[in-house]
């Protein structure tokens, strides 16, 4: 019995092994690409909400469809949210980062030593939970200071740290139609709209809403269990 030629074998190996596995990716990275995915924290931006080694699941169903891969719009059936956690890429160099969405379209955002202003009127602030700041690690923490940021609708955490030099006032600015503000939690150490101007609605890819693991990346990537398995919502 003749044994099969090389390039037989050859077809036979892309037929069972390599083609089956091609589409199974496929598959994978278009899901991601288009309904569902997940993304790491790399910095404190959005600290105390989201720390450094936290896993996000990221709902890019929230807004809209896409075609994989890109940032056509197939259907759109809702808009981001003010105190939404969105997703994005960001217009000063494509990277993809996560903030909070603070000002929508036609809305005027200001601030004044950091205080928030939303279309002429100041956002009102509240103590904060302490099982919320203790998140953040002991010196920062000692340094910093914490509230609750009254943003109509969404409540949420935010920290101040008096001894960096940052961006404590701005504004006001006008949020251009189709577009949204985006700000960090961590208001003196974020690069944000602030910094590089509103996001295009096309730009941004989906809502944060849990925070599937954690992982403290200083103590031999440890899982913190407490913050893994926690809704953002």
């Amino acid at each position: 019995m003749n044994k099969p030629t090389l390039s037989a074998r050859a077809r036979l190996w892309w037929r069972k092994e390599i083609r089956p596995l091609l589409i199974l990716a496929l598959v994978m990275f278009s899901i991601r690409s288009s309904l569902a995915d997940w993304n790491d924290v790399p910095s404190g931006s959005m600290k105390p909400t989201l720390i450094e080694g936290d896993r996000i699941f990221v709902n890019k169903l929230a807004y809209n469809l896409k075609v994989p891969f890109t940032t056509w719009h197939i259907a759109e059936w809702d808009r981001p949210q003010r105190g939404d956690i969105a997703v994005f890429y960001s217009p000063h160099d494509g990277l993809r980062l996560v903030k909070r969405v603070i000002g929508l379209p036609g809305d005027t955002v200001e601030m004044r030593n950091e205080q928030l202003f939303l279309n002429g009127e100041p956002v009102k602030y509240a103590p904060l939970d302490e099982s919320v700041s203790s998140q953040v690690a002991g010196a920062e923490r000692g340094a910093s200071l914490f509230a609750t940021e009254q943003l109509p609708a969404r409540p949420h955490a935010v920290m101040a740290t008096p001894s960096l030099l940052a961006t404590r006032s701005f504004g006001p600015v006008t949020v251009p139609e189709g577009e949204y503000f985006m700000l960090g939690d961590n208001r003196d150490n974020s690069f944000d709209s602030r910094f590089w101007g509103c996001v295009p609605r096309k730009q941004i890819l989906g809502r944060a809403t849990a925070v599937v693991i954690s992982l403290d990346r200083d103590n031999w990537w440890k899982p913190r269990w407490e913050r893994s398995f926690t809704s953002l919502d």
